[in-house]
Parts: C-alpha cells; structure tokens; sequence
C-alpha cells in the first residue's frame, strides 16, 4: 500500500546509493522498489534509476534523481532518537565517517548533503525538563558540543 504522505528527497543521481546507505544504518529503515526509465531522455538514458522508494525510521520517501540543480540543505532533516551513547556513537560515526561532515548540537551531514540531527533522549528530557535551572544547565551543555555526549548532558541535569 501506497503512503498517503510520502517524503520526495532529491538526488543527483545518487538515490539509489542513498536509500541502500541509510536502510543499512538506520533503524527500521528499508529500500523498496526501484524505477527505472523505460527509455532514453533528455537527463539519461534507458535503465538510469529515476525514483527509489524507501524508509527512514519507518518514514515512507522517495529518492528523486533529479539532478544538480536543488541541492539539501539544513532547512530539512531528519531527526534520529537515540536511547544512548552506543547508538548516538554508531549514527553519527557511520554519517560522518562515509563522507559527511559535523555541525553542531547533534546535527550532521552525510555525503549527498542531507542533514541529521543525532539526538539522545537525555538531551530532549533535559531541555523539556520542568525546572528551568535543569533546562537552561542542559541547553548550555549542548550548545558547546558537536556530537551530543550523554554523560556531560546526564551531569548538566544533575547540576
């Protein structure tokens, strides 16, 4: 069954690579169909892959190859809960380490220029935490790092 609302992301040819990259690294994430053009045209030829369906964390997409012309940027990107320290390791580690980049406050980039925000659970219950001393000691603890460490989020909660 078709998904009511899909995510279409746009490539430069790279869909296919994209999709087999995140469903390998990701949770619940999976390639589906692949389409393929029946014929020549202008951009390709007969056999390039035009569209990719997959899932991101159980998120129905579309891997558009749609050329150079709308590259990602930060105004859309997927944010990853992790449970702990080994999960926000192997996330950003497997983003960054295949070509991406770090940014800051949990967020990253992976080769095709797609942003990620890595977030442990700590940090999101430390920032929503009812004490606002609590919050303000976690939000100033994150605004210093790249990737987020859970320990030094856990110590900022604590005081």
């Amino acid at each position: 069954m078709v998904s009511k609302n899909t995510i279409c992301l746009w490539f430069n040819g790279t869909a296919l690579e994209a999709a087999q990259f995140y469903a390998a690294t990701i949770p619940d994430s999976a390639v589906g169909q692949v389409f393929r053009a029946p014929s020549d045209y202008p951009a390709g030829k007969q056999g390039d892959v035009l569209t990719v369906a997959f899932t991101v964390a159980g998120i129905p997409c579309i891997g558009l190859n749609g050329g150079p012309v709308f590259p990602h940027t930060e105004a859309f990107s997927f944010q990853i809960a992790t449970d702990d320290q080994e999960e926000t390791d192997r996330l950003w580690n497997a983003i960054v380490g295949s070509g991406g980049q770090e940014s800051a406050c949990g967020w990253c980039k992976d080769k095709w220029g797609l942003s990620w925000q890595i977030t442990p659970r700590a940090l999101t219950e430390g920032i929503a935490d009812p004490d606002p001393a609590v919050a303000k000691r976690v939000f100033e603890a994150m605004m210093t790092m790249r990737k987020i460490d859970v320990a030094a989020i856990e110590a900022a909660r604590g005081g």
